[in-house]
């Protein structure tokens, strides 16, 4: 089973790679982009069978791991 983990800074939260990607795009001739946020995504092999508990399992693993909840949240797409 797949699943799908993007992380993305919260808002209000400062994202200096995003600020830098706008800039970059003005420098390139890119107008009208007034905002731009930074993520990533993670995608995982899983051997899990269930959806729920395979939804459960990489929850568990945003939290303890691949996401700083202080700062960060995640969206989990099992497929």
């Amino acid at each position: 089973m797949k699943a799908r983990v993007t992380v993305m800074l919260k808002t209000g939260v400062l994202d200096p790679q995003g600020e830098a990607i706008r800039h970059a795009l003005g420098s390139l001739g890119f107008q009208g982009v007034n905002g731009v946020r930074q993520g990533k995504v993670i995608e995982l092999d899983l051997a899990a069978t269930d959806a729920a508990a395979a939804e459960a399992e990489v929850r568990a693993m945003c939290e303890k791991l691949l996401a700083n909840t202080v700062i960060e949240s995640y969206r989990v797409e099992i497929g």
